[in-house]
């Protein structure tokens, strides 16, 4: 359908549609930057969905039964921030849509999150919505499953570009959306057929719609620019019983005659004079950033609809138990449950009375066994490595199509996909997704994982197998850097405890945080309960803490995370018995300890004694401690890897590369 057309038999929708138009081609002009030719292409789909499908009230961006839409082809953000001016979200008014781009405005280059609401997800690295929209979908269906449709029962609308749909996450998330049947998902593909660097043909042949098929999702097409036809795939969309990828045939940069369907319409402004030639096309006199009254008010008008049934809503959520009401808002605001601080309590007391010798990754599986029965919003899973990562409790069933009460995901080989879909399921509401693999591999998961700390959301990552101690697998399952790119990674608690009682405080905190993704590296080998005295007290919140004392004059504090606290503490015999006093300091967490009052820190480190750090990885992430804090580097060494692995049991493997009590003791001695 050409404009002509498009203006004749639908001129209200046309007038709407426009309005994203422009506005979009003139905050990317008002900037001298951004994407215009997406919005100017996606607008009549937009427009449709927004106006006649969508369940959303403007008014009140937080309704927990409210649709969720996502767009994942972030780079056209200004689509976005036009539906939201228009239909009345508080935080996007028309002077932040003048502000596109610039410093401190809402309405940043791509989607932010945490700075408006009503924008769902964080978008702009290229398929991470379509993948945080498969774990939005599952939480939509997990909630449904355990309150009922009376208080959730909505959909989740995606916009992906072909870049979206290039990006190797998007195959993870297809073939896990298709394999669960999640039939409350429905992606709006943008199939424009260009890309930065020109027609898609230049890299891609692959032929989408038998793609989703293959994967098990119904697959429909319209053409992107006629509203009746966008309206009938719309419609029938929401009739099936699996996802739904419909093929919306867009042209970009809709209606410029030098930049439609080129990539010069992608990246960069039209221009003042191709700005005025489109306005003249698109019979639209009005100024730049003038949306006409009567346009407004439509588009006020939609927003509006929706309080309608949000009061609907919101009767129904009053009806129900005092009980059931507090406890679905205690979840979806990610509420801490009141049994988690005395459950977890009760099992430190435990593991320092009974001393067992685990693996972290086993005192991990002890946790969950006691936690998940008290935390009924927490869902399990892992990338294929259920039986290595023990992060599966008794409790938990399996969540598939056939269970949606079910905790416990099976995400297959997929450790991208899996990480992003906890990021949706915590965006979304209701969930604490928690989801395991190697810690080596999360360089699969890394750009979700960034992604969860700059949303600032509290996913959980439980990263087993932490070390060389992962042994004859040899060197490409045996992390050494990883620790370190962690714990580089803002807004991110890197927790490797060292025994039953440490992994417990770890899971409390990473359970009760609000804004920041918790990272547990837990080790393959067993370990010995190094806190023998219980202390109601959680010691890892500090980050770290004297765990032993000198008994000489002390003359040396050994540093030691995870399964290296052991042999600090057998360094520290072999040091005592000669005469120099030994401190043992366990650091769970270096970025907890780094946020604690100097006058704590001097107090765990105070001047004057050697230190030694003792970790099985890189030592980038430990001079802050060695040498800053009061450390000098004379007076500092470090025992742990300079390079990869290799494959033996793990025991040969620390005494190869010299991880041991006897080399701890030897560094200090020279130092000393």
């Amino acid at each position: 359908m050409d404009i002509a057309m498009l203006r004749d038999k639908h001129p209200e929708h046309w007038a709407k549609a426009t309005a994203i138009r422009v506005l979009a081609m003139d905050a990317v002009q008002a900037a001298n930057s951004g994407h215009p030719g997406m919005p100017m292409g996606m607008a009549d789909v937009a427009t449709v969905l927004f106006s006649k499908h969508l369940k959303f009230d403007a008014g009140a961006p937080g309704w927990a039964d409210r649709d969720r839409f996502i767009l994942s082809a972030g780079h056209g953000s200004m689509l976005l921030y036009a539906l939201m001016y228009l239909t009345g979200y508080k935080d996007i008014t028309l002077d932040e849509v003048k502000n596109f781009r610039q410093w401190g405005s809402k309405t940043a280059g791509h989607p932010e999150n945490f700075l408006a609401n009503g924008i769902e997800t964080t978008t702009g690295p290229l398929g991470q919505g379509i993948a945080n929209s498969v774990g939005f979908a599952i939480a939509e269906e997990s909630l449904r499953a355990r309150f009922g449709k009376k208080l959730v029962d909505h959909y989740t609308w995606v916009i992906a570009g072909d870049g979206c749909l290039m990006e190797g996450i998007s195959h993870e998330a297809i073939g896990l959306a298709g394999m669960q049947k999640l039939s409350k998902l429905i992606v709006l593909w943008d199939n424009n057929n260009i890309s930065i660097d020109g027609k898609i043909s230049l890299s891609d042949i692959t032929n989408q719609r038998e793609r989703f098929a293959a994967a098990g999702w119904k697959v429909l097409s319209c053409d992107g620019h006629d509203p009746a036809d966008i309206d009938r795939a719309m419609t029938e969309a929401k009739t099936s019983d699996r996802p739904v990828m419909i093929d919306c045939k867009t042209h970009i940069g809709f209606g410029s005659p030098k930049k439609q369907d080129t990539a010069g319409a992608h990246g960069s402004p039209l221009g003042p004079d191709e700005i005025k030639v489109v306005r003249e096309i698109y019979g639209w006199p009005y100024p730049a950033f003038e949306i006409p009254a009567d346009i407004l008010d439509a588009w006020r008008k939609i927003g509006a609809k929706g309080a309608a049934d949000r009061k609907e809503w919101e009767a129904r959520l009053n009806e129900q138990s005092g009980a059931k009401k507090a406890e679905f808002e205690r979840q979806m605001g990610l509420g801490v449950p009141k049994k988690l601080a005395a459950t977890i309590r009760a099992l430190k007391k435990q593991a320092s009375e009974t001393a067992p010798k685990v693996a972290t990754r086993k005192a991990s599986e002890m946790v969950l066994e006691v936690v998940n029965p008290v935390t009924p919003e927490t869902i399990g899973g892992s990338a294929d490595l259920t039986g290595s990562n023990l992060t599966k409790s008794g409790d938990l069933g399996i969540f598939n199509p056939e269970n949606r009460k079910g905790r416990y995901i099976h995400y297959g080989i997929r450790e991208h996909g899996m990480a992003a879909a906890m990021n949706g399921m915590v965006l979304h509401g209701g969930v604490r997704p928690y989801g395991g693999t190697f810690l080596c591999f999360t360089d699969y998961a890394r750009a979700a994982m960034r992604l969860s700390a700059l949303m600032e959301i509290p996913t959980v990552y439980v990263m087993t197998h932490d070390s060389i101690g992962q042994g004859e697998d040899g060197p490409t399952h045996q992390p050494v850097e990883h620790l370190a790119i962690c714990r580089a990674t803002p807004n991110t608690l890197t927790f490797r405890p060292a025994d039953l009682v440490e992994t417990a405080e770890a899971w409390e905190l990473a359970l009760m945080s609000e804004k920041t993704p918790s990272v547990l590296a837990l080790s393959r080998q067993n370990l010995t309960t190094v806190r023998k005295t219980h202390t109601a007290r959680n010691l890892t919140a500090q980050g770290a803490y004297i765990l032993a004392e000198a008994e000489a004059r002390r003359r040396a504090i050994l540093i030691a995370t995870g399964s290296e606290v052991e042999i600090a503490l057998a360094a520290r015999e072999i040091l005592e018995g000669k005469g120099i006093g030994t401190r043992v300091v366990s650091m769970p967490c270096m970025e907890l300890f780094a946020a604690q009052p100097e006058s704590y820190r001097k107090k765990v480190l105070p001047a004057g004694p050697v230190r030694v750090g003792i970790e099985a990885a890189v030592r980038a992430s430990w001079d802050r401690w060695l040498l800053g804090e009061r450390g000098v580097e004379k007076k500092a060494g470090f025992v742990g890897m300079e390079g990869f692995g290799a494959s033996a049991p793990a025991d040969r493997l620390y005494k190869e590369f010299g991880i041991t009590a006897e080399a701890v003791a030897a560094k200090v001695q020279a130092l000393v």
